[in-house]
């Protein structure tokens, strides 16, 4: 019989060993995916408990505003909010333009509640009460 078809000896042990390694690297990766993947769930979390607290914490400030006479909405507040979080950002190697983006867009929901929330009162979104008396209404309104 021939020895040309066949591999020698302990090639086959040699072929195999490097495989195993491989594997093990593999799972590990595997297992360090999943790690991170469960971690970034947990910032998911709190991200989105963060931003039930500050709509909380927003609608508690509406209260407040209201009974002391003052308007609901501070443009300029806003204004130096997102302009302090950019800058926060910049500082931490962030993109700004993403913070200042979320930041927009949850003080523009929280507007839209505090909207629905004066509607729902009857007042104006300064926090006054409209004069429904002086109001025109859809029937008296010119077409």
């Amino acid at each position: 019989m021939s020895d040309r078809g066949r591999q020698p000896p302990g090639r086959k042990e040699a072929a195999a060993a490097p495989e195993a390694p491989r594997e093990a690297s593999a799972s590990a990766g595997t297992d360090e995916l999943e790690r991170l993947r469960a971690e970034i769930l947990q910032c998911d979390r709190d991200l989105v408990g963060v931003i039930s607290r500050r709509r909380e914490l927003v609608r508690e400030i509406g209260r407040i505003k209201r009974e002391l006479g003052l308007p609901v909405t501070d443009p300029a507040r806003e204004a130096a909010v997102v302009r302090r979080a950019a800058e926060r950002a910049r500082a931490a190697g962030i993109d700004e333009k993403l913070v200042r983006d979320v930041l927009w867009a949850v003080m523009a929901s929280a507007r839209g509640d505090q909207r629905a929330e004066a509607d729902m009162r009857g007042e104006t979104s300064s926090g006054r009460a409209r004069d429904r008396e002086n109001r025109p209404s859809a029937r008296s309104a010119p077409r």
